[in-house]
Parts: C-alpha cells; sequence; structure tokens
C-alpha cells in the first residue's frame, strides 16, 4: 500500500476550550484518542507507512504515537513552524512525500475499500466524495470528474469526504513559503485543467472536529 499522510496541524478552533490545551487529533474518542482509531482503521486497510502533519501541540501526538511500533506501523512527523494551511502544510513536508499517497484529515474517520480506491486513482488527484443533496461543496460530472468547488457558498451535490489520493507532482502547485489552503488555491486549479477526479461513496464519514460530530462517532464505535 501506498503512503498515508494525515492532516493533523490544525488549531481546532470548532472544539476549543478543550483544544487550547490538546491537539484536536488528541481528544478522546471512546477513552481512547482519535488519532489511534484513524491509525488502526488505516492500518487494517493495508497501510504501513504514515507521515503526520503536525503543528499546534504536535509533540503530544508525536509523544503518544511514537515511531508507530506499537500499532505495527511506520509513523514520521513534518512540523509546521507557523500555521501554514492544508496546502502549506504539504509544501513544508514536500520531501517527506512519496510519489504517491493518500491524504486524509485529521479530524474524519471514513471506512472504504482504501486498496480499491488506489486501484482507481491513476492520476493526479483523485477525492472521495460522499452525495450531500444541494449542500455539498463539490460538483461531480456523471464521469466522475470535478467541475466545481465551493467552500463558501456550498451548492454542490457531494461533498468531500475528508480522502484524496495525489500524484507527488501536485504539490508543486502548491506556492512555497506561506500559508496555503489546498481545497481554495490549488484545486481550482486541477479542476480548470481536468485533472481533479472523484471516487463516490456510499460510507458515512465522521467529523469529529465539532462536538456533534464528536459525538456521533463515539456512537458510531459504541
Amino acid at each position: 500500500m501506498i503512503q498515508a499522510v494525515i492532516l493533523a496541524g490544525g488549531l481546532g478552533t470548532r472544539m476549543r476550550p478543550h483544544t487550547e490545551t490538546i491537539p484536536k487529533a488528541m481528544l478522546l474518542v471512546r477513552g481512547r484518542p482519535f488519532i489511534e482509531h484513524q491509525i488502526e482503521l488505516l492500518s487494517a486497510a493495508g497501510f504501513r507507512r504514515f507521515l503526520l502533519l503536525v503543528g499546534w501541540l504536535g509533540e503530544q501526538i508525536e509523544e503518544h504515537l511514537g515511531d508507530g511500533a506499537r500499532f505495527g506501523v511506520e509513523i514520521r512527523y513534518s512540523y509546521e513552524p507557523t500555521p501554514l494551511g492544508t496546502g502549506g502544510a504539504l509544501r513544508n513536508a514536500a520531501d517527506m512525500l512519496e510519489p504517491q499517497f493518500v491524504l486524509v484529515n485529521g479530524d474524519t474517520l471514513l471506512d472504504i475499500d482504501y486498496a480499491a480506491l488506489v486501484r482507481q486513482a491513476t492520476g493526479l488527484f483523485h477525492v472521495v466524495a460522499a452525495p450531500a443533496g444541494r449542500s455539498g461543496n463539490l460538483r461531480v460530472a456523471d464521469d466522475g470528474l470535478v467541475v466545481g468547488y465551493s467552500k463558501r457558498a456550498p451548492s454542490g451535490g457531494h461533498v468531500d469526504a475528508g480522502v484524496a489520493v495525489l500524484r507527488r507532482e501536485v504539490v508543486d502547485l502548491i506556492p512555497p513559503g506561506r500559508a496555503c489552503s489546498f481545497e481554495e488555491e490549488v484545486l481550482p486549479q486541477l479542476i480548470a485543467t481536468r485533472q481533479a477526479r472523484a471516487v463516490v461513496t456510499g460510507a458515512t464519514f465522521f467529523d469529529m472536529g465539532t462536538p456533534a460530530g464528536l459525538a456521533a462517532l463515539e456512537a458510531h464505535l459504541a
């Protein structure tokens, strides 16, 4: 299986005051840090090499997970010197990225067939999308081509489910040395050149970055 890269450097503002002293990925879910559930899910799917992009209080994550040996995996860490956003964090870790990798949000859990996802991901960028009626942030054509993205005024039929497969070349599109939102600055470029595709899933994804989402995940794992 290819490298798994987890975005775990956010400030967790939606979960304050809990995240004022611990990073969001370390919030407890069923009595264990969320990041453990995520590592175990991905490990069961076949991933063995992990890169965690950490920032705010990231040393707590590294202290807890270590090198991953007790989970049967290898974990490395890339630290943001300052908050860099999703794109900036990737660019900051460029030298540690493999030619192809799965990118996973550090606050979502999605149980899908990851091996099948990787087999389908033959292009530069494939995002996993879930149906969302008229309130999604993605517009996906019938052939799977992503034709629109809007975070500020969502009106698409699908929503980003927090997982994507990228080729290393995509990182070269990210401006170096500054904060950058991958979704708002890089994804539109991929859409414009018809290089962004979606793999639609019917699986439920859980966002534990809000109190309601955390409660829903707790109920799911009960």
